[in-house]
């Protein structure tokens, strides 16, 4: 039989895998597949949640299977199994076979996959400290001790905290001699803190929105959260703002963005609409198109000359971090805004061949029993040169927002209305009254071209976006936002409709 790579011994001890690589990969080519690749994934997370002062969560699940891939007559077929045996490897790749066989009779244009993907090699995520040799004891008191300081503060009715940890182990191998092992780990947890009063509920997460900032790294990044040393001050905030003035209603002013809102802007307003699948029209029943056509590329202003926008599989801790990505792409760094211009997408290898380019490495599946599709890696906003306290001083009048409560957005990306959890007056260059109840809303280009300021590396951060939805059946996806807060004139807030 055909040899497309040298088998060797599978991380996870069994050899088998590797036999079975090959069986998949020998038997799609007899059944006329001009292309194949297979995954063997096993997938461990641990999650613990308090509420209130008990322990509301504490659970360890696995996953194991493999999903097979094939190209026939120009067509994709694809499914997948949870049982590594060869009969069954056999029975997945022949059905994998057959349901290509099937959508040829309704593809328009046959698939053109460009350069074949040849990648070999291993990586696993830098970690100091494994989580999963960490004590659930240890880990439950950290959220247990930060439960103890919300409570302390009088007003609080409802406290939550979290912390989950995954560990995802793959082997890709494709018919065009690409062979790579990954191991990923990701850590993440945080709190929030709910107070009612005066007809008012209000809550306060910390790191970020729906208290959990998350990301690819071992324990050290929960310790470095320090989240029992937040609580307080979470909860404290939370109460104030049962009391707080009311964001302007329909008012026209300067906006200050912080860096956790301004990730979540970057996700829905640039990450989605450059996934190329979403602008050749492949995901318009699920989650709408995009305005990022590909008549702009290159073309188009999409933002002021100090919004530079970067997708990168390379920077930790981002959660879009990783070795190879789902089609043995290598891990790369891709421009996507340059001085406000439009230069890039997220790209499979399909996609980007039908505009004459190669893959950039954005492709993942949420499974094994998932097909893998274009997803955000890490999505940055790259920062500027400012200090926060002297862009502060430099706004004569506005507002400063921060942490994400609620959005809409349209279903091409363009419309928008974000609401966050808090928001502060800015009166002649210095920070006045806490408000609550805050809003914005944009059209994504206008809104983007009216930045005049980008804070600096000092204030750069790398959010977590462990909750993206996207496809059918339907598949949540971890993508990361690199963003530190920014300046945006004359922006419509509180609006109530």
């Amino acid at each position: 039989r055909a040899s497309y790579f040298t088998i060797k011994t599978h991380p996870w001890g069994v050899k088998l895998m590797d036999e079975l690589l090959l069986r998949a990969l020998d038997l799609a080519k007899v059944k006329g597949a001009v292309y194949a690749d297979i995954r063997f994934v096993n997938t461990t997370q641990e999650r613990l949640v308090v509420r209130n002062g008990v322990v509301d969560t504490l659970s360890n699940d696995q996953s194991t299977g493999f999903g097979v891939r094939v190209l026939v007559n120009g067509s994709w077929g694809f499914a997948s199994s949870q049982e590594a045996k060869s009969t069954e490897v056999d029975r997945v790749t022949d059905l994998a076979v057959q349901i290509a066989n099937a959508s040829g009779l309704q593809s328009k244009e046959p698939v053109n996959l460009g350069p074949p993907v040849t990648s070999r090699g291993t990586y696993t995520t830098p970690i100091q400290v494994d989580p999963f040799k960490v004590s659930s004891q240890q880990k439950l008191q950290t959220l247990l001790d930060a439960d103890r300081s919300m409570a302390s503060v009088t007003g609080i009715r409802s406290r939550q905290g979290n912390l989950v940890f995954i560990r995802e182990e793959k082997t890709f191998a494709n018919t065009e001699g690409a062979y790579v092992e990954q191991t990923i780990y990701e850590a993440g947890g945080g709190i929030q803190a709910t107070a009612v009063g005066n007809d008012e509920v209000q809550r306060r997460s910390y790191p970020q929105m729906n208290g959990r900032q998350q990301g690819c790294a071992g324990w050290e990044y929960i310790t470095a959260l320090d989240i029992p040393g937040h609580a307080e001050q979470t909860a404290t905030e939370a109460v104030a703002l049962l009391t707080a003035p009311h964001c302007p209603i329909n008012t026209v002013t300067d906006v200050i963005i912080g860096g956790s809102q301004l990730a979540l802007q970057v996700h829905e307003s640039c990450g989605h609409p450059i996934e190329l699948d979403r602008v050749l029209g492949a995901e318009a029943a699920y989650a709408g198109t995009s305005f990022l056509t590909p008549d702009k590329l290159n073309n188009f202003n999409y933002g002021s000359q100090y919004i530079n926008i970067t997708a990168d599989s390379l920077r930790h801790p981002g959660l879009g971090t990783f070795g190879w990505d789902d089609e043995g792409v290598e891990a790369q760094s891709t421009p996507i805004v340059e001085d406000g211009r439009f230069v890039g997408y997220l790209m499979s290898r399909e996609t980007a061949s039908s505009l004459g380019l190669t893959s950039n490495g954005c492709v993942r599946a949420s499974s094994w029993n998932r097909l893998p599709m274009i997803r955000m890696t890490n999505v940055s906003l790259e920062p500027g040169t400012w200090e926060l306290d002297d862009l502060i001083a430099d706004t004569e009048d506005g507002l400063l927002m921060e942490t994400n409560r609620s959005w809409s957005i349209d279903d091409r990306r363009y419309n928008f209305q974000f609401g966050t959890e808090m928001g502060y007056e800015i009166k002649k260059g210095k920070v006045g009254r806490l408000l609550r109840n805050c809003t914005y809303t944009g059209i994504t280009p206008e809104f983007w071209n009216s930045c005049d300021a980008v804070c600096n590396q000092n204030h750069w951060v790398m959010w977590g976006t462990p909750n993206c939805g996207k496809g059918q059946p339907g598949q949540i996806g971890h993508t990361g936002h690199g963003a530190s807060p920014a300046r945006f004139r004359k922006v419509q807030v509180g609006v109530l409709k």
